[in-house]
């Protein structure tokens, strides 16, 4: 036993010399006989890959869209007697104030025909934005709220060279125009398909910003479909289903190209979100197969087809539900809260608190995806909706209809006496002095639209819109089609008495 216990302490003793003598050996000589692994850093990479696994090269896109958008500048000339028109009496002044009959309640005479005294000085005003060429034979597709009431439109390439545009058209609706250049191979962007834009997808944003000439900006879809609201500042828009992209978008922007990794135009850049005015990191953009189908119409007619399903409709969710005491087994799509009258969707036989799913085939999840689908439809287009009907899937086949009602393709000359269902006649001299009037419209005959919507009657002589006194149709016309927000309509019945109507241009 005592053997065996010397024999371990020998060996600890000697593993413990050794120990020690290698480790002085080290301290003596340094660090000579020592060696450092050296561990590589990690490779740095971009995070997202192209389909071929190479790094996305945003050159391409940009050397294809670059030489396509052009600056637009707008010119915007006024008078005294403009601005005179803006001070002019409010709504609010007649219901609490009154106005003597034919008199202008803050003096003067006969209130038709009040004017500015003073000779009127001309004034200008400036404005840009961006534009993009579609074609070679200078069509360019902007936005309506960059060259609305413009006197004058110049579009500058990015050679320099400057042309004077003509506005073939606008939409409020959308915030789409079309503008023409008298020019020949001119370098343009062809259409991409929106529909096949992913969320997360790397895309461009090509414009103006501040008057800084081509300038190209990087981002990804945010999100697609998405609806906005009231925007401040700009036509009223009925038809809102943007794609919503982080790439910068600022002032100036506006109407120039959100373009794919390939150079493809899949939308038109046109509304930012900011509490500042400056870009915060969303901005929006009309997807391009809704800006395509505009752009087509007002080519070919002048004026947009503009197919109506007739039903008003929120998104489907757990509150929407219980409120409207609808049972589903999922909440997806959109819940039909009012149909109207004699519509497309009335008379194919869809109603109140069915859930539309699908378009013509195409997935709907929310409001803003049922309007995308239908606005790239005509009056008299047949589709189908797939609704749920106390939890059963039903299809419908549905004829379009336009805005009063009609399968009928509407023409420039009579979109507006579509719209506010009315015929009209100017009077005659005879019929001016019996009325002691100087001027004046008839409303001849009234059918579903806006002015029976506001009440007008057959017989309303319309003598003043917003203030101002129209003397023909054309004019009326012009007013109207020009105006942006809620209209006021100034006349008189034969009887003698005074009315005041509003209605809403869009």
């Amino acid at each position: 036993m005592k053997k065996n216990v010397l024999i371990a302490v020998l060996v600890s003793a000697v593993v413990g010399v050794s120990v020690s003598l290698f480790t002085s050996s080290l301290i003596n000589k340094g660090t000579e006989n020592v060696k450092y692994v050296q561990v590589p850093a990690p490779k740095v990479q971009w995070a997202n890959l192209s389909e071929t696994g190479q790094p996305v090269d945003f050159t391409y896109a940009a050397e294809q869209t670059i030489h396509a958008v052009v600056h637009v500048k707008t010119v915007y000339k006024l008078d005294d007697s403009q601005q005179q028109r803006r001070s002019a009496p409010s709504l609010l002044d007649y219901f609490f104030f009154g106005e003597p009959f034919g008199r202008n309640p803050f003096g003067g005479n006969d209130y038709e025909y009040y004017q500015n005294p003073r000779q009127p000085q001309q004034r200008e005003s400036k404005g840009s934005g961006s534009g993009v060429i579609i074609s070679p034979d200078g069509y360019i597709v902007t936005n309506n709220h960059v060259i609305d009431k413009a006197n004058e439109v110049q579009v500058t390439l990015n050679n320099r060279q400057t042309y004077t545009a003509k506005v073939i058209g606008t939409d409020p609706a959308t915030d789409v125009a079309l503008l023409k250049v008298d020019a020949a191979d001119l370098p343009y962007l062809p259409f991409g398909n929106s529909d096949d834009v992913k969320i997360g997808e790397w895309v461009l944003a090509v414009g103006n910003p501040f008057n800084l000439t081509s300038t190209v900006t990087a981002g990804i879809v945010s999100a697609k479909a998405r609806n906005l609201g009231a925007i401040s500042n700009s036509s009223i828009m009925n038809i809102q289903s943007f794609i919503q992209t982080d790439a910068a978008v600022n002032m100036g922007n506006s109407g120039g190209a959100l373009v794919n990794t390939r150079g493809e135009l899949i939308g038109i850049n046109s509304a930012i979100a900011s509490t500042t005015g400056m870009y915060a990191g969303y901005a929006f953009a009309v997807p391009s197969q809704i800006a395509k189908k505009v752009v087509d119409d007002l080519k070919e007619y002048g004026v947009v087809q503009r197919a109506m399903l007739g039903v008003q409709m929120i998104d489907f969710s757990p509150e929407a539900a219980k409120e409207y005491n609808v049972t589903a087994k999922e909440y997806k799509g959109v819940l039909v809260v009012e149909i109207v009258s004699e519509s497309a969707a009335d008379i194919a036989g869809i109603k109140i608190n069915d859930i539309i799913t699908h378009v013509n085939g195409v997935s709907v999840n929310n409001a803003s995806d049922v309007q995308e689908q239908i606005a790239r439809y005509n009056p008299n287009d047949k589709i189908t909706i797939d609704v749920i009907r106390d939890e059963k899937v039903k299809h419908f086949d549905v004829v379009l209809r336009n805005k009063v009602g009609s399968i009928n393709l509407v023409k420039s000359n009579d979109e507006l006496f579509e719209s506010i269902g009315a015929t009209l006649e100017e009077l005659s001299n005879n019929e001016l002095r019996q009325l002691m009037l100087r001027n004046g419209i008839k409303v001849t005959s009234v059918k579903r639209g806006k002015f029976q919507d506001a009440g007008i009657n057959k017989g309303f002589i319309i003598t003043r819109v917003n203030y101002n006194a129209v003397k023909s149709i054309d004019e009326l016309k012009e007013v109207l089609n020009n105006a942006t927000s809620g209209v006021l309509i100034e006349g008189i019945y034969p009887d003698g008495k005074r009315r005041y109507y509003a209605i809403d241009p869009d």
